[in-house]
């Protein structure tokens, strides 16, 4: 199947997802922050990112996304949020500011992320 790579600060999260992803398959990578994420992307060359928003910083997740897209990753990436929930905004993709793929509200359904993964590998 396809090589994932999870970037999320909460440990609970990455083992869940990555428990559940890989017995449907899927090879996995895990990081708890951006630095160690970017590094996976270089060794591990997932097909699809899966990224938390708010990690050390508020905005990291998207800062890393911005940071793949300027260094030419072109394959999807995922974003983890729980921000409308904390914050009551809401925001969408955005080819700039947030260069993602997808939206998956937090807490994470395992299976509606696995249906956006299969979306998203298919295109």
């Amino acid at each position: 199947m396809a090589k994932i790579l999870l970037v999320d600060d909460d440990r609970d999260i990455l083992e869940v997802l990555s428990l559940f992803l890989q017995a449907k398959g899927h090879e996995i990578s895990a990081s708890t922050n951006s630095q160690d994420g970017m590094k996976a992307v270089k060794s591990f060359q997932p097909d699809l990112v899966v990224l938390d928003v708010m990690m050390v910083q508020p905005d990291e997740g998207i800062v890393m996304a911005q940071q793949l897209r300027r260094e030419g990753f072109s394959k999807p990436i995922i974003l983890l949020t729980a921000i409308s929930k904390v914050t009551g905004m809401t925001f969408g993709k955005d080819d700039d500011l947030v260069p993602v793929d997808a939206f998956v509200d937090k807490p994470v359904n395992p299976d509606s992320l696995l249906t956006k993964i299969n979306e998203l590998l298919k295109k």
